[in-house]
């Protein structure tokens, strides 16, 4: 089964709440280290910890939610 929403971070630790309000869900906060990506255990979110370079932003399958998008980054100055 495909991950709902898959998220490229900067960061070894983050916090997720299912898009808060009616639609969410507890806030939780999920370590990345190790394998540098973790899911969430209540929406399925797969955190992936971004590596410079690698222009991840946030692949969304099916969805159109303004707040699922974010910009990818800034490519690295040689």
């Amino acid at each position: 089964m495909q991950p709902f929403e898959i998220i490229y971070v900067d960061t070894p630790a983050v916090a997720c709440n299912g898009e808060g309000g009616v639609g969410g869900h507890p806030r939780v906060f999920l370590n990345l280290s190790g394998e540098g990506r973790v899911e969430c255990p209540y929406c399925s979110r797969l955190f992936i910890r971004r590596t410079p370079g690698d222009g991840h932003g946030v692949e969304t399958p099916g969805s159109t939610h303004p707040s699922a998008h974010q910009p990818p980054a800034a490519p690295a100055k040689p």
